[in-house]
């Protein structure tokens, strides 16, 4: 297997920034790698959110994550902030994979990256559905071959 390397911030085409919080922190002094995933979780969906593409309330479709990955390069922690990149690694026709890179803000190389898989499902039977054109015209622009 070979080993990931870090990659920089001009690999991703959107951008998120958060605050770290008290609670982040582990015994050993950094954000515990169980943080990293709920970032990720948020600088999708609050992408998606902003873009128009998700109704968390009322939409037809939802998003159900079903791989996740983080490799992890460097330490973050509590206080810092961080900023996430976003980049779309493949659109199906029922699923994306996004791919996401941790940085610490001024750093030019990924304190960690990741990626997970959304399958969309219709909201009642959960049943794969193709990805809506909201959907699609949001995250075609994010494609890693994209400018």
């Amino acid at each position: 297997m070979t080993k990931p390397e870090s990659e920089p911030r001009s690999a991703y085409r959107a951008w998120r920034s958060i605050t770290t919080r008290w609670a982040d922190n582990d015994a050993y002094g950094h954000v515990n790698n169980v943080v990293y995933y709920s970032w990720f979780d948020t600088a999708v969906n609050a992408y998606l959110i902003e873009q128009g593409a998700l109704d968390i309330r009322d939409g037809a479709v939802i998003g159900l994550v079903v791989e996740t990955h983080c490799n992890y390069f460097s330490p973050l922690a509590f206080p810092q902030t961080v900023d996430l990149g976003l980049r779309v690694a493949h659109l199906g026709r029922s699923s994306a994979r996004y791919e996401l890179g941790v940085f610490a803000t001024g750093q030019t190389l990924a304190a960690a990256q990741g990626h997970f898989v959304h399958v969309y499902v219709d909201a009642a039977s959960r049943q794969p559905a193709p990805l809506p054109f909201a959907l699609v015209r949001a995250l075609e622009p994010l494609q890693s071959g994209s400018a």
